[in-house]
C-alpha cells in the first residue's frame, strides 16, 4: 500500500512529541460511558486496541507485555491460588494468569462493561476464551470502590490498569490511599504488580512518582521494564509486597516454569535479567523521586 493511501493514527506522548502508525481500517470507534474505545487494523502490528487516544496493546506484540506483567509476580508467590486483577479488559491479563495450573480463582474488576464486550468480540487472539473459564469472577465496577467494599484476601494482585489521563477512569487508582486498600487485600506473603507507565528519558516521572508513591504502603518495592514495539518504547512494572520479598534467580525462573509446564513466548529467566537490569540514569531518577500521588496531589499524562 502506498504511504498517501493509509490513513494515520498519531498518539500523543506530549505536546511537543508523538509517534504515527498507518491504519488500514477501522473496526470501531466509540464513546463509552468512561472513554473513548478505537479498534483498528494496521499492517505493522495486526489490531491494535486504543483507548482515550493511547495504544493499549497490538496484536503483533501484547504477549510481551502481558507475559511481562503477570509471570514474574506469579512466579515468585509459591502457591498462587486466588488472584485479582484490576482492569485488564482484553482478557489476556487473564490468559496468561490461567496458565499457572495452582490457580482457583480469579476475580476481575473492570469498571467499562462495553469495553470489555469490545474486547471479547473483536479481539479474540488476545483472551482465546479466558472470559469463559470457570475459574473468573467478571465483576464491573469501579475497583477502589470494590476494595472499599470486599473482604476477600488474594495471594496475588495484578493492576493492568489504563494510564492515568485527564479526567479519564484510571486516575485515582495510582494513589497511596489506593494502595493502601491493595495493601489490606493482600494474604500473607502477597504480591502486587503493575503496569507502571512509560519507562524512557524524559517520561520517567509518572513511573518514578508510582515507586515513590508505593514506598509509602510497601516493603518491597521493584521496578522493571520490557520494550514493546506497538509502544516506541521500554515500559515500565513494578513489583510490591508489604513484606520483604526476593526476586527468583534465572535458574529458578527457568525451574518454576518448566514445574508449571507454562508454555511462554518473551519470559524466562534469561530475559528476567534484562527486565530487571535498570540504566544508571533511570536508576538515578527513580531514587531522587520526592512525589507522593494522593487524592489531593493526582499525577497525569498528557
Amino acid at each position: 500500500m502506498a504511504f498517501h493511501e493509509h490513513k494515520w493514527l498519531i498518539e500523543k506522548t506530549s505536546p511537543v512529541s508523538g509517534h504515527m502508525l498507518g491504519v488500514d481500517k477501522h473496526i470501531t470507534n466509540l464513546k463509552t460511558k468512561y472513554q473513548q474505545v478505537e479498534i483498528a487494523d494496521t499492517q505493522l502490528y495486526g489490531r491494535v486496541l486504543i483507548l482515550d487516544g493511547k495504544i493499549q496493546s497490538a496484536e503483533y506484540d501484547e504477549y510481551v507485555y502481558h507475559e511481562a506483567l503477570v509471570h514474574p509476580v506469579m512466579l515468585m508467590t509459591p502457591a498462587p491460588r486466588r488472584v485479582l486483577v484490576t482492569g485488564g479488559g482484553e482478557g489476556a491479563t487473564l490468559r496468561e494468569i490461567f496458565k499457572h495450573p495452582g490457580v482457583e480463582k480469579v476475580v476481575m474488576v473492570d469498571l467499562d462493561n462495553e469495553l470489555v464486550g469490545l474486547c471479547r468480540e473483536y479481539l479474540t487472539s488476545w483472551h482465546q476464551g479466558s472470559f469463559e473459564d470457570e475459574r473468573l469472577s467478571l465483576i464491573y465496577m469501579d475497583a477502589r470502590k470494590y476494595l472499599e467494599e470486599c473482604d476477600e484476601q488474594y495471594d496475588v494482585i495484578i493492576g493492568d490498569l489504563p494510564e492515568p489521563v485527564e479526567k479519564g477512569p484510571a486516575l485515582k487508582l495510582f494513589t497511596s490511599q489506593y494502595y493502601a486498600l491493595i495493601k489490606k487485600r493482600l494474604a500473607e506473603n502477597g504480591k502486587f504488580a503493575l503496569q507502571a507507565g512509560d519507562f524512557s528519558m524524559p517520561f520517567i516521572d509518572v513511573h518514578s512518582s508510582i515507586n515513590k508513591t508505593l514506598q509509602e504502603q510497601m516493603v518491597f518495592v521493584r521496578s522493571y521494564k520490557a520494550f514493546v514495539p506497538s509502544f516506541n518504547t521500554e515500559w515500565g512494572f513494578i513489583l510490591a509486597a508489604p513484606e520483604l520479598a526476593k526476586l527468583p534467580d534465572m535458574e529458578s525462573i527457568d525451574r518454576i516454569i518448566a514445574e508449571r509446564e507454562l508454555k511462554l513466548l518473551f519470559f524466562d529467566g534469561e530475559a528476567a535479567a534484562g527486565m530487571f537490569s535498570i540504566p544508571r540514569d533511570i536508576r538515578r531518577r527513580i531514587a531522587e523521586e520526592e512525589r507522593v500521588i494522593d487524592d489531593d496531589n493526582l499525577i497525569a499524562i498528557y
